[in-house]
């Protein structure tokens, strides 16, 4: 059995590393799989991307599509047209699609196209917000999907609802998850940390990138000065998303405890937030990390497709109205946030049920 792994952005690179590993692992038992890793380019910066393959133990890409920059339909094409000539050159038995990227629903059209099986590791996620990119990546891809591999209880009933066989919905855990136990002892202080001297459970760590939060210049001054006016002169470290960097800038946003800095490796960015006292984040990966490190979280989006950071996790969603910052940050420094409890599978062990349930798949 030949699978093709396919990924493009920052949050897949986390989520395919434990696929691999397990693969490699059911190779050396003698097991009939392996693999061909596919890096669409949808992330091309280093620190996107290249830094996270060195740090998470991933192989070099088979094949890179180069298909970063540009607009959505620009890259959704450059995707489908190089992964088109991938596909048929290097014919698979199951195109692997992991998350909610470009490259997810991309790949996974084209897999259909030339009739061959598509699996999708995360699968069933929704927010129900249709002006996310990534809402309409996940209903796309599921729309097409053979093999769902799925995070949560809720995944699982949203797969159902849509009409979804019991037979083709694999209830197996957060591949993240795996990732994150498996690299937690490797954490490395960053460079950050001795310049701003910084001190554990003393300061805040931020990120921000969605449109909704970062495109309109008044509401992300009105978030970020919220945001600064609630930390009690804590050190608020954001790594900044390129494109956010930009946005910021134009604004004019700066403040005395507000420090902007480079993004962050995967293992750098994880022990800033590990030690921290919160995260202020409107990213989903984020949350399901601070969920399994017992570090408080403030999601600043309306909606999220991963309910069980709130049900069941330790972020709460605050919503895009500025006014929500104060109370959720006075909660905090009372020392009554809620304390949260690990989701059902989120053990380590995910990559290892999806390679087995593949092999069943074996005809």
């Amino acid at each position: 059995m030949l699978i093709s792994i396919i990924a493009g952005a920052r949050p897949n690179f986390m989520k395919i590393a434990p696929i691999i590993s397990a693969i490699e692992d059911a190779v050396s038992e003698g097991k009939n799989i392996k693999y061909r890793l596919i890096h669409t380019g949808q992330h091309y910066d280093k620190k996107m991307s290249g830094d996270f393959f060195e740090q998470l133990g991933i192989p070099e890409p088979d094949a890179n599509l180069s298909a970063g920059g540009g607009t959505q339909a620009e890259q959704t094409a450059a995707i489908m047209v190089g992964f088109e000539k991938e596909l048929i050159a290097n014919p698979a038995d199951i195109v692997l699609v992991v998350g909610d990227v470009t490259s997810t629903m991309a790949c996974a059209i084209v897999a259909k196209k030339l009739h061959t099986k598509v699996a999708h590791v995360e699968a069933g996620i929704r927010s129900g917000d249709w002006t996310m990119p990534e809402e309409i990546n996940r209903m796309v891809t599921d729309a097409i999907t053979d093999y769902f591999f799925t995070t949560s209880a809720t995944a699982n009933d949203n797969l159902r609802k849509a009409g979804i066989s019991d037979e083709r919905i694999f209830f197996v855990g957060n591949t993240m998850i795996d990732t994150l136990l498996k690299q937690m002892p490797n954490f490395k202080q960053p460079e950050v940390w001795a310049q701003l001297k910084l001190q554990p459970k003393q300061y805040i760590v931020m990120t921000l990138h969605r449109p909704a939060n970062v495109d309109e210049e008044e509401g992300l001054q009105q978030l970020m000065s919220a945001i600064v006016e609630s930390s009690q002169g804590l050190p608020l470290v954001f790594p900044v998303h390129p494109r956010t960097a930009k946005m910021l800038n134009n604004a004019g946003i700066s403040a005395p405890n507000l420090y902007m800095i480079e993004p962050l490796g995967y293992l750098e960015f994880n022990y800033l937030v590990q030690h921290s006292k919160a995260v202020v984040t409107d990213s989903g990966g984020i949350t399901e990390e601070t969920t399994i490190m017992g570090v408080p979280c403030m999601t600043l989006r309306d909606n999220t497709e991963r309910p069980e950071t709130i049900n069941i996790g330790t972020n709460e969603l605050l919503g895009t109205n500025p006014k929500a910052i104060g109370p959720a940050f006075e909660k905090l420094f009372k020392g009554e946030w809620k304390k949260g409890r690990i989701p059902e599978l989120w053990d380590g062990k995910t990559a290892g049920r999806i390679v087995d349930n593949l092999l069943t798949l074996e005809k």
